[in-house]
C-alpha cells in the first residue's frame, strides 16, 4: 500500500458538494503531523504536534516514515494504521502501578452545559497479557504536569490546585481484547465550561483496575494503541448546513471528514441512486486533476437492526462507492474504505428524516507520497 501522508485542516468545501464535517477540537487528531520521524521509545511528547504526556510515563509514538517505530509492525505487534500512517500507544496497565497517558489542548474552550461526543479507536498491541474494560477521561482547565510514573489518581489531579477538572470513565460490558481489528470507544460528556485539555489514559491503580488476563504467567501488561480521536460538539453537529452552490477559493481540506451530499441510501439498501453517481462523477473529475490525492470512504447506516448486519451493509454502501470510482477508471490503489455501522450518527435516529441522514457515505482527503 502506499504511504499517505495527512495534511493540517482548514473546513472548506469543493463546487457546493460537499458539507464540512463537524469541528473536531483535537489538533492533529490521527498522529499525522510530527515535528521528527519517530525514531525512539518515549517520543510521543516531543514528536507528536498539538499532543504531550502530563506525566513521566514515555507514552510512544508511531509512524510509517519509521523503521524503529514504525506502521505496521513495532516493538509491541502489527496493526495498520485505521486513518494514515501513524498512531500512539501507551500503557493503561502495568506492573507496579506503571501508567502513561495522552494529553490534547483542544482547538476551543469549552462551553457550559454543551453537550460533547468524544470517540476515538483502540487496539490492544499483541505482546499485551492483559486486557482492560474501561477508559478515563479527564478534562481540565489548565494542563497537568506530574513527575511521576505511576496512576495519576484523583489524589494527585486534586493536587493541582486551581485547575479544575472533570473525571469519566468508558466502560464495556466487554472486555477491549481485539488484536486485529480497531475498536471504537465513545461516550458523551456535558461541560462544565472553560476545559481546555483532554487527558486519556487510566487513572486507577492495578488493585482498581477492571482487568482481564489473556496469558499465564502475564508480566506485560495492557497495551493499546490510539487512533483518530474526537471530541465534537452536538450542538455543532445538529446545526450544519449544506454547502453553498457556488464554487468556493480552495480544495476541500485534507484530514478532514467531508460528507458526499447527495450520496444517501435508501433503508437497508446499498445500491447508488442516479443522483448521488452525478455528485460521485463531478469528485472522480476532481481525483483525477491531481493524481496525488487518495481517498478514504467511510460508510454509514441508522441504528435500526442488528449491530452485526449494519456493520456488514455500512461496508456495502462504501463498496458500492469504490466500485463506481473504479468503474469510471481511478485507481483501487488511490481508495481505502472503512465501514461503520451505526456507531456514528449524525442525527435522531427516533425520526425517518434523522436515519436517512445517518444512511450516507463521507470521505477524507489524503496526499500520497
Amino acid at each position: 500500500m502506499r504511504k499517505l501522508r495527512y495534511f493540517t485542516s482548514v473546513c472548506m468545501v469543493l463546487f457546493g458538494l460537499w458539507i464540512c464535517g463537524a469541528q473536531n477540537l483535537v489538533v492533529n487528531p490521527s498522529f499525522e503531523e510530527h515535528t521528527s520521524c519517530p525514531e525512539k521509545l518515549g517520543n510521543f511528547n516531543s514528536d507528536v504536534i498539538g499532543w504531550s504526556t502530563p506525566s513521566l510515563g514515555s507514552t510512544d509514538y508511531f509512524h510509517a516514515c519509521s523503521e524503529a517505530m514504525g506502521t505496521p509492525k513495532n516493538f509491541n505487534g502489527t496493526q495498520i494504521a485505521d486513518f494514515g500512517q501513524g498512531y500512539a500507544g501507551f500503557y493503561l496497565y502495568a506492573p507496579n502501578d506503571y501508567r502513561e497517558y495522552m494529553q490534547a489542548k483542544l482547538t476551543t474552550p469549552l462551553i457550559k452545559d454543551e453537550v460533547y461526543e468524544l470517540s476515538f479507536f483502540v487496539s490492544l498491541a499483541e505482546r499485551s497479557d492483559f486486557a482492560i474494560n474501561e477508559f478515563g477521561v479527564v478534562f481540565s482547565d489548565k494542563p497537568f504536569n506530574f513527575e511521576i510514573k505511576k496512576e495519576m489518581s484523583k489524589k494527585h489531579l486534586f493536587s493541582d490546585t486551581g485547575n479544575k477538572f472533570s473525571y469519566l470513565e468508558i466502560g464495556y460490558s466487554h472486555f477491549a481484547n481485539d488484536k486485529k481489528e480497531w475498536m471504537l470507544v465513545s461516550t458523551t460528556y456535558i461541560a462544565k465550561g472553560n476545559e481546555e485539555y483532554m487527558t486519556l489514559g487510566n487513572f486507577k491503580s492495578n488493585a482498581r483496575t477492571r482487568k482481564f488476563l489473556i496469558k499465564k504467567g502475564a508480566k506485560q501488561g495492557a497495551y493499546y494503541y490510539v487512533d483518530m480521536v474526537s471530541l465534537i460538539s452536538n450542538n455543532t453537529k445538529a446545526t450544519n448546513t449544506l454547502a453553498a452552490e457556488q464554487p468556493t477559493d480552495g480544495p476541500p481540506s485534507l484530514n478532514t471528514p467531508h460528507l458526499f451530499q447527495h450520496v444517501l441510501f435508501d433503508f437497508d439498501e446499498y445500491l447508488l441512486l442516479d443522483s448521488a453517481k452525478v455528485y460521485l462523477k463531478n469528485t472522480y473529475d476532481f481525483l483525477v486533476e491531481d493524481p496525488s490525492l487518495h481517498i478514504i470512504i467511510h460508510g454509514h447506516t441508522d441504528t435500526i437492526g442488528l449491530p452485526a448486519y449494519n456493520m456488514k451493509l455500512s461496508g456495502n454502501r462504501c463498496k458500492a462507492v469504490v466500485n463506481y470510482f473504479t468503474e469510471l477508471g481511478l485507481s483501487p490503489e488511490r481508495i481505502s474504505w472503512k465501514g461503520h455501522g451505526g456507531s456514528l450518527p449524525v442525527a435522531d435516529n427516533t425520526t425517518p428524516d434523522g436515519r436517512q441522514k445517518n444512511r450516507r457515505v463521507e470521505f477524507i482527503l489524503t496526499k500520497m507520497e
